[in-house]
């Protein structure tokens, strides 16, 4: 029993920790949205994965992380909006 509490209360420590490893009441949406969310910080971050990318895509590195942040704050207005409709319905 003393197992199973431990392990409930660290898994809410996590879950309040880490904000993309969801709950119980996460929606598809929102666990889809943390892992594009995530995915695009870990690229601009990263410097030599954002460089491979941008060769990939025969564009300028600066020009790849300008996209990706841009999509990343495109998402979270999105994800915002679609929350704050969510609590009005």
């Amino acid at each position: 029993m003393a197992d199973k509490l431990r392990t409930l209360q660290q898994l809410e420590s996590l879950q309040a920790k880490y904000v993309g490893t969801g709950h119980a009441d996460t929606s598809r949406y929102e666990w889809s949205n943390n892992i594009v969310r995530d995915s695009y910080a870990s690229y601009v971050g990263h410097p030599p994965l954002l460089a491979y990318m941008a060769l990939g895509m025969g564009e300028m590195v600066h020009l790849q992380r300008k996209t990706k942040t841009e999509a990343e704050t495109w998402d979270n207005f999105i994800t915002n909006t679609f929350q704050r409709r969510r609590q009005f319905t």
